[in-house]
């Protein structure tokens, strides 16, 4: 894609936005760049675009493109049906999001991760195999390191390692990974999609150019239909994938070769899963498993999804608080193999855990609900699982360590968002970490 002397204008003034402006200047476009947020609140983002030479037009002015542009840039935090987005594409040959951009500017092959849930973990754990078996990769993307920072960079790769959200993929026109990746299906972003359909329609897109040469690697319950090109299965709860897991191992059927997933940091089965998409992978690309197993097993998730936290008296303490959906702590809870003593709660946003009572039944020992959701969540399990109120994680922490028996798990996955009483699932979780850590103090 010739950029030299075309004007571009960008949308958004966070990370993807200003690595695409960078990007683009370097290619020789004339750049401008807009949100609508207020001046005030953009001001030290509007600093550094300054420091490209780029001007940040904000707030009402926004909306009002001068002339036509090129080409736009959207980030994938605004919606397509916003105003700045509306207005922009009319004034606009055409309008196109951060990962079609820098992937028009890129020659690298790219796996491309998408799901509800898993693709954090998933994405570094691939990008984290490839380079310890000799391939230069790099995960980017929805993971923190915009795409058009990597290209940017001008550093040669064999592979780029993508996560990619449905935000992301809404804008998307011509973009074709080599290996594309679905880990699962919940429903999830109601409050931008106006259904479900939409939302797996917008993750959909990320199949819609795939060459016949391309990988889709999917989760089994999750039926694609027909593609183009090579499809590998995977599924920890049944047999009837390509890949399927039982007792602590990995198992493909076509080849009966074993994994030895037990064996590793990573813990439960949709942790499992997400192996099972890496060593699809890595036989795509000629892997042993063999030469696979010691960096799959090693591998330390990022923090806050199923970390493991400590052992304490025979107890495992995992901190999910990345689980800010009913199906993450559905996943997180189907995927224990050993009694749970469950953390439960945090911002009510309107979800109804009613729809978990069944498996929180079957799998929780015990839960203890916190939060301004706590007394539903209770509510909704009465009779299914002995529900406990607590005041706050501290106090939940010390809770658990009381119900818990040797052999069990302590799985702090609270289902919901941390609103209530945290800046972030982040925070939440350094609080649940510190919380255990003071058991072993006490």
């Amino acid at each position: 894609m010739d950029l030299q002397g075309k004007r571009i204008a960008v949308l958004g003034a966070g990370g993807s936005g200003y690595a695409a402006a960078a990007l683009a200047l370097s290619r020789g476009a004339l750049v401008e760049a807009y949100d609508s947020g207020s001046a005030e609140k953009l001001a030290p983002a509007a600093a550094k675009f300054a420091g490209l030479g780029v001007i940040l037009t904000c707030g009402e002015e926004a909306l009002a493109p001068a002339g036509k542009f090129d080409l736009t840039v959207i980030s994938p935090g605004i919606d397509t049906a916003w105003p700045i987005a509306v207005a922009f594409t009319a004034a606009s040959t055409e309008l196109i999001g951060e990962i079609e951009f820098a992937d028009r500017l890129c020659d690298v092959p790219v796996i491309a991760i998408t799901g509800t849930n898993g693709k954090t973990t998933t994405t570094a754990l691939i990008a984290a195999m490839l380079n310890a078996c000799g391939l230069r990769a790099v995960a980017a993307g929805n993971i923190g390191l915009a795409y058009s920072e990597v290209v940017l960079s001008g550093d040669r790769y064999d592979w780029i390692v993508l996560e990619v959200s449905s935000f992301q993929l809404e804008t998307i026109a011509d973009f074709a990974p080599e290996i594309a990746i679905w880990t699962n299906f919940a429903p999830d972003h109601m409050d931008r999609y106006a259904t479900v359909e939409d939302y797996y329609a917008a993750k959909y897109r990320l199949f819609k150019n795939l060459a016949p040469s391309a990988l889709t690697i999917n989760r089994l319950e999750c039926d694609l239909g027909v593609l183009p090109g090579e499809i590998v299965t995977f599924s920890a709860y049944s047999d009837e994938a390509h890949l399927t897991y039982g007792q602590g191992s990995i198992h493909d059927l076509s080849t009966d070769r074993h994994f030895p997933f037990s064996e590793g940091t990573l813990q439960g089965k949709h942790n499992a899963e997400n192996v099972m998409a890496a060593l699809a992978v890595a036989d795509r690309l000629g892997l042993a498993w063999e030469k696979v197993e010691s960096p799959i097993n090693t591998f330390e998730a990022p923090p806050h999804r199923c970390e493991k936290v400590a052992t304490i008296g025979g107890v495992l303490y995992l901190n999910d608080s990345k689980s800010t959906n009913l199906h993450s702590l559905e996943s997180a809870l189907m995927g224990q193999e050993t009694p749970v003593v469950l953390i439960v709660g945090g911002k009510n946003k309107g979800l109804d855990f009613a729809e978990l009572r069944d498996v929180a039944g079957r799998i929780a020992r015990v839960a203890i609900c916190i939060g301004e959701i706590g007394g539903d969540i209770a509510a909704a399990w009465d009779g299914a699982v002995p529900c406990h109120p607590a005041a706050d994680v501290p106090a939940a922490v010390r809770l658990a360590g009381e119900l818990a028996d040797s052999g069990d798990v302590v799985l702090f996955s609270p289902g919901t968002s941390s609103f209530d009483m945290f800046s972030g699932y982040e925070t939440r979780g350094t609080a649940f970490r510190e919380a255990v850590a003071a058991l072993t103090i006490a």
